[in-house]
């Protein structure tokens, strides 16, 4: 089989020069592609990145999720230090925290596009089986 590597998840957006720029702040990753309908992210060292592309007919996600709204398909996790900090870090940058929160053990943002992504912190590891 041929190697396969993940370069990047694509978010669409309206506007993805906007959207990269807020995960840009969010991230502190560097641009290394923008096109008029592309802009893609890699962090420091390399890895796999971020990328966004235009979508005009984009729609952002119901959350929760009701019957007959337009669905999640996908979402971000962040591990993070303190999801406190990390939290003002994500509204300042542009972020708003979802009015439905889940969980105590983390916690979801919607970004300027509305897609969600959530902030976590490390929880020991459980032996599987």
């Amino acid at each position: 089989m041929s190697r396969l590597t993940l370069s990047a998840p694509v978010l669409d957006a309206p506007d993805p020069h906007v959207l990269a720029n807020f995960y840009q702040r969010l991230l502190g990753w560097t641009v290394v592609q923008d096109e008029p309908d592309w802009v893609k992210l890699r962090p420091p060292g390399g890895g796999t990145g971020l990328s966004f592309q235009t979508e005009p007919l984009y729609k952002p996600p119901t959350w929760p999720a009701a019957d007959g709204a337009q669905l999640q398909m996908a979402h971000l996790d962040f591990e993070v230090d303190d999801v406190d900090a990390a939290g003002k870090h994500a509204e300042a940058v542009g972020a708003v925290l979802a009015d439905f929160q889940p969980d105590d053990d983390f916690r979801v943002y919607q970004d300027p596009a509305g897609h969600l992504f959530c902030l976590f912190t490390r929880e020991p590891e459980k032996p599987v089986g």
